[in-house]
């Protein structure tokens, strides 16, 4: 999602870096024990979280666990802070970097959660590293979830989907949940759907909405 820049956004993320980690060092380890009120509780993270109505949802819904949302764009944090600071989300974060390099930002065997939602399908073949279901980017999500954790996935691209299935299929993930139409899934078979802007606006279009949910054996 490309959001048009906005400068109230750049001025709010600079003015509160207790909130907003920006660009930081991969070489350095981030003391996340120190940004959170109550670092024992169990950490999510969501990649690509645009203007953040899923992960501000989730920490609103569950004071328990911490979380961390993942965006790329300053305008886009700066709408997630502005909900954060609304709500007085405390179990929040929010850094703004690239997902290539999650693996330096986390500890391994840290995460219990992570979200990709609506993530951009890059449909050129020459771009297929890019895609945040990509072998390279599976190993970092390995590396970074707890043996017992997992990943959630969600995408209204038939072409991103496939791509992923064959994607962590070869990479030997286990499919825990997977579904080619999730409005229209049966009740039992469904944990509470927290819809993303982007799911809204194409499920009221008709569009089916495709899910997995993957866990990786340790290695």
């Amino acid at each position: 999602m490309r959001l048009r820049n906005k400068p109230w956004a750049v001025k709010l993320v600079s003015d509160h870096p207790e909130a907003v980690l920006q660009d930081p060092d991969p070489q350095q380890p981030i003391a996340w024990n120190s940004r959170f009120s109550h670092p024992e509780q169990p950490l999510e993270l969501e990649i690509g979280s645009g203007k953040g109505h899923f992960i501000t949802t989730l920490a609103a819904q569950h004071p328990e666990r911490n979380y961390v949302a993942i965006e790329l764009q300053t305008t886009a944090a700066g709408i997630i802070l502005r909900t954060k600071l609304e709500q007085n989300l405390t179990n929040l974060q929010i850094l703004r970097g690239d997902a290539a390099q999650l693996a330096h930002f986390f500890p391994a065997a840290s995460a219990a959660v992570i979200y990709l939602n609506f993530s951009d399908p890059w449909p050129k073949a020459r771009h297929e590293k890019r895609r945040l279901t990509y072998a390279s980017f599976l190993a970092a999500y390995q590396q970074i979830l707890l043996p017992t954790g997992h990943l959630e996935f969600k995408t209204d691209n038939s072409g991103l989907f496939a791509y992923s299935l064959q994607s962590f299929n070869q990479y030997g993930a286990n499919f825990d949940f997977v579904s080619v139409d999730l409005h229209h899934e049966p009740v039992e078979r469904l944990t509470t759907n927290i819809e993303t802007e982007y799911e809204h606006k194409f499920a009221a279009k008709g569009h089916p909405i495709y899910a997995l949910h993957a866990s990786f054996e340790p290695k």
